[in-house]
């Protein structure tokens, strides 16, 4: 025991200023009135139309389970698209869906990336997750049909 008193400050991810962590870029989904019932894998949600449009959108809601130890991976996923207008909040609902799903993290992100792809249509397409370290492992993969990588961020919630 030192003898001192403790001074605890909290601070909001937005409100959290360093150079070397940042937000995604994008527009986030996360405040979308999204309610569910059920957290089952549902590509049904995914939908476009319209105009084309090119966007980057960002979730930090992205959880699976681990498919060896069935613990929960949580993650921030980013889709950067260029093609008719998803629907935001059924991108959402998509990506909450996979709450009660296990698989590894590459899979995951490549499940997002063809179930977007053959759903919507877009003309390219990068789906690029930022994971939350286990072990102190970082895996963050991506798909893309670009031939640019996208830019490595480190994220608050990492």
């Amino acid at each position: 025991m030192a003898g001192e008193p403790v001074k605890v400050s909290l601070v909001a991810p937005d409100q959290y200023v360093q150079l070397a962590v940042r937000d995604l870029p994008g527009v986030c989904l996360d405040d979308l009135p999204l309610s569910c019932a059920s957290f089952v894998l549902n590509p049904e949600t995914l939908q476009s139309q319209g105009d084309v449009v090119e966007e980057v959108l960002h979730s930090h809601l992205l959880r699976s389970n681990c498919p060896v130890t069935n613990q929960p991976d949580w993650g921030s996923v980013l889709i950067r698209y260029r093609g008719p207008a998803v629907d935001r909040l059924g991108l959402l609902a998509y990506l909450v869906s996979y709450r009660q799903h296990a698989d590894f993290h590459e899979q995951c992100v490549e499940r997002i990336f063809m179930d977007i792809l053959t759903r919507c249509r877009p003309e390219s397409l990068t789906v690029y997750a930022r994971y939350t370290r286990r072990g102190g492992l970082d895996i963050n993969p991506f798909r893309s049909t670009e031939s640019v990588a996208p830019e490595s961020v480190r994220l608050f919630r990492q």
